[in-house]
């Protein structure tokens, strides 16, 4: 708790490190503006809690909002830089979302390596966000980038990257029931930079879980601070294992889960009997709320609700018998989310059509080798996460050793310039609702 309101102190403090790093060029001018608090906007973070309502005991989570923090825009333009890095060099062991969970656990399976014996096994680590410690997180960063060939990020020096990085950390204040507060370890949940900072220090602390998995043949792969790994040893062996691992850092405790059946993310996994089984999870204390057809938002809204719907039923459910019970709980949570029987029974028939051909009299998925040819063809179209990911990957280099200034500018320029301009006398705007 602080006794005084240092925000004055910290937004000078910002502005001449900007002014600073920009005089000795060490950042372009570009980049100086895109970093710089605005004065009359700026405001100190506040800080709130969410309420975990699918958890025992119903705990909560701090989340800042730093939309106005005086180092946001620091934060944001890190994020953007160096999350780019980060997609492309660690994709192998990223979860992306449960499609993608689901692709590499199919791979798996056809290597053979997918048993009876096959233990799933999920673990979260407890509080990471506030648990880094900072100056080892910067180390970490820094080390990652030397790591994966990197001496700039878009023309800014390792040096100059930690400096910015470390300004972010330390200079993290927030409100909470009028007292000030200075957050010292860790990094600020709802901060940008602070999840891809996050990423980064899982991938060191991880090294030794992923090289194991690598030997053994088995598969690792992360969701932030959730786990994701299959095992064909005993399980005592996995037990000591994970036991293990919680000493390996002070300040990196897992909560662990192991099975022959569990859930990840939105997917439930079974192993019956050396048969993958999935289907679409739904935690037991969330109700089924989606946006409520008497709301006001634009038709294409409620018309996306069913359709990405039945597409994530499509693509977790590897069985009829499981799809058609996804279908109903769809078909469920829409009717009591006031959605008209004939609005959903439109939307399905849409849905369906564009998979079944066209001489089908009723748009029905009854067979079992239908919906698998179905299933398969969704799955491996990516999603708009997946599709996401892919594309910062492969913008991850581009421009990275740029020191141009007038190219960059002129870039900014012309998208700036390219932009068509908006008349509100020109556009006819109509509102309604439902």
């Amino acid at each position: 708790v602080l006794k005084e309101n240092p925000f004055d102190e910290i937004l000078t403090k910002v502005i001449q490190l900007l002014n600073r790093l920009s005089g000795k060029k060490l950042i372009l001018q570009w980049q100086s503006k895109k970093m710089m608090p605005n004065r009359t906007k700026s405001v100190l973070a506040h800080l709130y809690f969410n309420p975990k309502t699918h958890k025992i005991g119903i705990p909560v989570r701090p989340i800042e909002n730093t939309i106005g923090a005086p180092t946001t825009n620091i934060s944001d333009f890190l994020d953007e830089i160096i999350r780019l890095i980060f997609d492309s060099k660690c994709g192998s062991t990223s979860i992306i979302d449960g499609a993608s969970l689901l692709k590499e656990l199919y791979k798996y399976t056809k290597k053979g390596l997918f048993k009876v014996s096959t233990l799933f096994c999920t673990f979260d680590i407890r509080n990471l966000y506030t648990m880094l410690p900072q100056e080892e997180a910067l180390d970490i960063l820094i080390e990652f980038l030397q790591v994966h060939g990197y001496t700039k990020v878009k023309g800014i020096s390792l040096d100059t990257i930690r400096i910015l990085a470390s300004i972010v950390l330390r200079e993290n204040v927030c409100v909470y029931n009028n007292k000030i507060y200075k957050q010292t370890l860790g990094g600020a949940m709802g901060s940008s930079f602070a999840l891809t900072l996050a990423n980064i220090f899982m991938w060191k602390w991880q090294k030794e879980f992923v090289r194991r998995q690598d030997i053994s043949g088995e598969f690792y792969g992360r969701y932030i601070d959730d786990i994701f790994m299959t095992w064909n040893k005993s399980e005592n062996e996995l037990r000591n294992l994970l036991d293990t691992a919680n000493s390996w850092h002070p300040n990196i405790k897992l909560e662990y889960k192991v099975s022959k059946s569990l859930p990840f993310l939105d997917v439930l996994l079974t192993n019956s009997n050396g048969i993958l089984l999935t289907s679409v999870y739904h935690k037991p204390a969330a109700e089924p709320y989606v946006v409520p057809f008497s709301s006001d938002h634009p038709r294409h809204v409620f018309n996306n609700v069913v359709q990405t719907s039945l597409a994530r039923a499509v693509r977790y459910c590897s069985t009829l018998e499981a799809f058609n019970h996804e279908q109903r709980y769809i078909q469920l949570a829409l009717l009591y989310n006031g959605y008209p029987s004939t609005f959903i029974d439109r939307e399905f028939q849409k849905f369906f059509f564009g998979y079944i051909s066209s001489t089908s009299f009723l748009p029905i998925i009854d067979d079992e080798k239908q919906f698998l040819k179905m299933h398969r063809k969704l799955l491996d179209q990516p999603t708009l996460s997946q599709s996401q990911a892919a594309f910062s990957a492969a913008m991850a280099d581009i421009d990275n050793d740029q020191t141009d200034e007038t190219v960059n500018e002129s870039k900014e320029s012309k998208n700036y310039n390219d932009k068509p301009k908006q008349h509100c006398n020109d556009k006819l705007i109509i509102h309604y609702t439902h």
